[in-house]
């Protein structure tokens, strides 16, 4: 998997082949933050510093750190994909939503 976790924080690790190292992006923010590394030790001390230095400039400018999520999202797919969730959700008993909710927190637990 390429998520670093730090602080409840998760960054995003990609290999950079232009620059021969890695590069993590911090998900979640209001703001971009990133950091680089050659070793996963260097990677993670830079994650804590651009975490770090992320969160002092939010404190001081008076910004919310991390975007908040409403909790509903729009889904588009096919109406044949529709059919099948809802067949596959009534035959569990449950709403298509229950259904696509309890699926996708088994896909990522």
């Amino acid at each position: 998997m390429n998520i670093m976790t730090l602080n409840g924080f998760n960054a995003k690790i990609e290999y950079d082949p232009d620059i021969d190292a890695f590069r993590g992006e911090i998900l979640g923010l209001n703001g971009g933050a990133d950091f680089y590394g050659k070793t996963p030790e260097e990677l993670r001390k830079e994650f804590k510093l651009s975490l770090e230095t992320f969160l002092d400039v939010c404190k001081e400018k008076g910004i919310t750190p991390t975007k908040n999520f409403s909790g509903k999202f729009n889904l588009r797919m096919s109406q044949e994909l529709h059919n099948k969730i809802a067949v596959e959700a009534a035959s569990s008993g449950k709403s298509i939503n229950q259904w696509v909710v309890d699926t996708l927190t088994n896909s990522i637990e």
